[in-house]
């Protein structure tokens, strides 16, 4: 359900959502389309919020970035597509992207493909490996890091 607000109301709004959490442009322009705004109403309160340091898309891409990482463990692959859903600019996504500390990147994913890898018992290891990597795929990791991941953990078992 619409309701439509004036276009004061709606800045008031908007403030109050995008000081809650981080928003990216296209969710702040979306929620003032939902308020029942105009084209131009929505572009000059979008301005206005940039203008007073409400919405900032790099400042959001590296927030959401760093944390979808240290807290879902999602890998960049899937980052990148939801930044890019979320219609992020590329600039800001290599940004966001670069605040993953390479290290700490490896790290989580090899505990990861360790964790899985134990959770599959009685099985062939080819099966093992296959359901590991599909899960570390759908978290969003890269094939070849998978791969390397992986080789590690047999590796360690043999």
């Amino acid at each position: 359900m619409i309701k439509n607000y004036t276009p004061e109301q709606a800045f008031q709004k908007l403030k109050q959502y995008c000081a809650y959490q981080e928003r990216s442009h296209y969710e702040a322009k979306e929620k003032l389309y939902s308020f029942g705004l105009h084209k131009t109403e929505v572009e000059t309160l979008l301005s206005k919020l940039i203008e007073e340091d409400y919405l900032n898309e790099e400042r959001y891409a590296i927030l959401f970035s760093g944390g979808h990482f240290r807290s879902k463990k999602w890998g960049r692959i899937k980052i990148n597509a939801t930044l890019q859903q979320k219609k992020v600019s590329s600039f800001n996504i290599k940004k966001g992207l670069k605040v993953i500390d390479e290290a700490d990147y490896r790290k989580c994913l090899l505990q990861l493909a360790s964790t899985k890898w134990s959770s599959i018992k009685s099985e062939q290891w080819i099966s093992r490996m296959a359901k590991t990597t599909n899960y570390l795929l759908q978290k969003g990791y890269e094939s070849n890091l998978i791969q390397d991941a992986i080789a590690q953990i047999r590796s360690k078992e043999k």
